[in-house]
């Protein structure tokens, strides 16, 4: 069984058990997150949503919060003697998937 959640403005496929990195999300390590933006579910056959599905959610608990690697992003104009470096690194959190309930 596995569900298509969307999660931070990106779509996430999770089975329960998974530990996910989704965006931050507010909330202490230990809390539970419940996700009701469900757009398909494949339990016995597949189940799509227009665009969610009513009534269908994904419960969760938060195990951790971090960050990423950092990425280096580099502007550079030849000739002209500019050069400006820039780096970022994105926060996230660890998503335990505890359970899928179909609607």
């Amino acid at each position: 069984m596995y569900a298509i959640i969307r999660a931070g403005g990106k779509q996430v496929q999770v089975s329960p058990g998974d530990v996910v990195r989704l965006e931050k999300l507010s909330g202490e390590p230990g809390s539970a997150v419940e996700f009701k933006q469900v757009l398909a579910i494949r339990n016995q056959g597949l189940v799509t949503g227009n665009p969610i599905i009513e009534n269908a959610t994904v419960r969760g608990t938060i195990v951790s919060h971090g960050r990423a690697a950092k990425v280096r992003v580099l502007k550079y104009k030849r000739k002209k003697q500019y050069r400006r470096t820039l780096g970022h690194r994105q926060a996230f959190s660890e998503v335990r998937i505890e359970e899928i309930t179909p609607p």
